[in-house]
């Protein structure tokens, strides 16, 4: 079994920007653009630990490795 490829929430936010097809992510209260995000997440939560399936959400990872929460959908920037 392959094991999952984990990052923080900061690279993944910055794969985003970089990234040629851009994204908008939508938590449960709103949509929010990857720029956005990096610039108003406090430091711990950029450091979170996290699995991101590029076009279809980032979730945090417990700390023993395994998916918890999908905390923003990710969806094509019309």
């Amino acid at each position: 079994m392959e094991r999952m490829k984990t990052m923080i929430l900061k690279d993944a936010l910055e794969k985003i920007v970089s990234d040629a097809h851009p994204v908008v992510l939508k938590d449960h209260r709103q949509e929010w653009e990857a720029g956005d995000l990096l610039a108003s997440l406090s430091g711990p939560m950029l450091k979170r630990p996290v699995h991101m399936l590029p076009g279809i959400y980032i979730a945090a990872l417990t700390e023993s490795g395994l998916m918890g929460e999908v905390l923003y959908r990710l969806r094509a920037k019309a």
